[in-house]
């Protein structure tokens, strides 16, 4: 799908989030292939996340699949009916359907809802941060952006050494 198919939102800036996440999902993962075409090898540390490329991988798109389910909960949209993540075992085969169904599972919800149920209220986070939806939106949209640079800056540090 393209931005041209991307049917109008009542609120435009949740549109323009929605599509910025899926841009910027998509660099990431591109961005992880490349990592794993290296041997990227990630820091040590406690976090099951970094464990390796394909459990960050699959922390990337769990979040993804999160992020919307907790929203739409907030907004008592109905269940936005994503599937789990693939296991760690299994991401790097199935990454690219995975991020084709999340993709479209992410332009549903959103379009009819009035700008005004995005910045009011707030609403406590898994991780105890307050967010309105907008904010919420925002953080989705730097979660893969993160990442990305993360992985970017691991090329630079190793190239280096």
């Amino acid at each position: 799908m393209s931005i041209k198919t991307l049917k109008e939102y009542k609120y435009n800036g949740a549109r323009s989030l929605v599509l910025l996440h899926e841009k910027h999902l998509v660099s990431c993962l591109h961005t992880w292939r490349e990592a794993k075409k290296i041997g990227l090898i990630l820091p040590k540390t406690d976090d099951k996340n970094y464990e390796s490329l394909d459990t960050l991988l699959r922390h990337i798109v769990r979040a993804a699949r999160n992020y919307m389910i907790w929203i739409c909960m907030k907004l008592n949209l109905p269940d936005p009916q994503i599937e789990k993540e693939p296991e760690p075992e299994l991401i790097e085969m199935k990454v690219n359907e995975y991020v084709s169904h999340l993709i479209e599972k992410w332009r549903l919800p959103l379009s009819e809802i009035p700008e005004d149920k995005f910045h009011s209220p707030s609403y406590t986070s898994n991780w105890g941060a307050e967010y309105c939806i907008d904010a919420m939106l925002e953080h989705a949209v730097m979660h893969p952006i993160r990442h990305e640079f993360q992985l970017k800056n691991l090329f630079e540090n190793q190239k280096n050494t």
